[in-house]
């Protein structure tokens, strides 16, 4: 987990880098290892970091559209296993979007702009990979319990036919799942209640699986 130091900045860098990926070859980025804290980013208030105009940082979709991103949530702490921020208060309405970064261990929950929450995941075994590039909520199921893995997933936002789904889940270290992205209970709450039917998610990273 690299969130530390009062702000993620490897979102920062691979968020930048995700644009020209893609249009290259259709996939995201890896994230890059964390720099320096970048002159252009400022905190304006204890929770929230917000980037200079004109040095937001933009996501390029597949279809053109793109995501800009103006602030950053200021996280003064290493975070560990079961770890989550939310902080939306002042954030306008807006459409909502995800990025989840597998390597750094990480997901960004995003509003208008600004990251509203973070949280430390775990994600699929190297036998059964969570997928990675640009995914949409298919499905929403407060209560779902898979038959297939017999057990219960609750907040679940399937993202792939074959049923690969952001969920809670115990997310302890050692732990993987079967493709999913689990997050921890009262994040998956929030994240259920933000997110619509439509609405995007950005897997980044997943060279090597670190739970």
């Amino acid at each position: 987990m690299m969130r530390s130091g009062g702000l993620f900045l490897a979102i920062a860098a691979a968020v930048a880098a995700v644009p020209l990926a893609l249009s290259v070859s259709g996939q995201p980025a890896a994230s890059p290892p964390s720099p320096a804290r970048p002159s252009h980013a400022a905190a304006t208030s204890p929770g929230r970091v917000k980037l200079a105009p004109g040095r937001e940082l933009t996501v390029v979709r597949p279809d053109g559209a793109s995501e800009r991103v103006t602030s950053l949530l200021n996280v003064p702490r290493r975070m560990a296993y079961g770890d989550y921020t939310w902080a939306d208060a002042g954030v306008p309405a807006g459409k909502v979007w995800v990025r989840v970064d597998l390597g750094a261990q990480l997901m960004s929950v995003f509003r208008s702009g600004q990251e509203i929450g973070t949280a430390v995941i775990i994600y699929g075994a190297p036998d059964k990979p969570t997928p990675t590039g640009w995914l949409t909520v298919q499905e929403k199921r407060r209560d779902h319990y898979s038959r297939t893995y017999d057990a219960p997933m609750p907040f679940m936002l399937r993202l792939t036919d074959d049923g690969v789904a952001i969920h809670a889940s115990a997310v302890l270290s050692g732990r993987a799942t079967h493709g999913c992205i689990g997050i921890p209970d009262a994040f998956a709450r929030k994240v259920y209640d933000a997110m619509n039917k439509g609405d995007a998610v950005l897997v980044v990273g997943g060279e090597a699986h670190k739970a």
